[in-house]
């Protein structure tokens, strides 16, 4: 029983749970920024599409993601697409505090500002619009949280498939107050962007030491 709890696999969990908190609090508020420009009465069905699309692709994507990591050279493929999740996220960490607090509002349905209405300041539009808005930004954010718990799990098997229960419980229990967590506390945001950062880096050295060997020989 010990033997499976190795300073590895408590790594590895340590970098699942930091991933998904940050990235099922991101994928919250791209939901709560969408729905916070229809009106009251349609935000929460909106909501609660955006985080059943979001569970459910989390689970296709999972059943696909650890197949096609085997084949030689989609590990390093991972790996860059994650620099580039690293660096959309940075420049969303960057962005306004108005935006978030305002899909937080959306999401838990507080004026958490306390200036008397809910998401006031978020630019209209109608429910097709968010829904589709909501729809395309599930399909990228899960692809990428399902990608960079694989790259965290590794080869172990169980890490993997807590990284992604817990991924979606995240979403479809705890979307509000992971968004409000996040708004209230940066840090947490910055520290989830490091994890990913180093699973991104980790994920193209060993990508590369997979593709080595074939290009050598190609070259030979």
């Amino acid at each position: 029983m010990f033997d499976l709890i190795t300073p590895d696999i408590i790594a590895a969990f340590f970098q699942v749970i930091m991933i998904d908190l940050v990235l099922a609090g991101d994928n919250a508020i791209v939901i709560g920024l969408a729905a916070a420009g229809l009106p009251a009465n349609q935000r929460t069905k909106v909501i609660l599409i955006g985080i059943a699309a979001a569970t459910g692709l989390r689970v296709i994507f999972a059943l696909l993601t650890t197949q096609l990591l085997q084949i030689v050279g989609l590990l390093l493929a991972g790996g860059i697409l994650l620099l580039w999740v690293c660096w959309k996220m940075w420049r969303e960490l960057r962005t306004s505090h108005e935006e978030e607090l305002e899909a937080a509002e959306a999401l838990t349905d507080e004026d958490l500002n306390a200036d008397g209405s809910i998401a006031k300041g978020a630019p209209r539009k109608t429910f097709a619009q968010a829904a589709w808005q909501i729809v395309i930004a599930d399909v990228s954010m899960s692809l990428d949280n399902v990608l960079a718990v694989a790259g965290a799990a590794r080869d172990h098997p169980y890490v993997l498939v807590f990284g992604l229960v817990l991924s979606i419980a995240l979403m479809g229990i705890a979307a509000g107050f992971i968004a409000k967590l996040l708004q209230k506390h940066r840090w947490i945001a910055y520290v989830g962007l490091a994890v990913i950062l180093y699973v991104a880096c980790d994920m193209i050295y060993r990508g590369f030491l997979e593709v080595l060997p074939i290009v050598s020989a190609q070259l030979q």
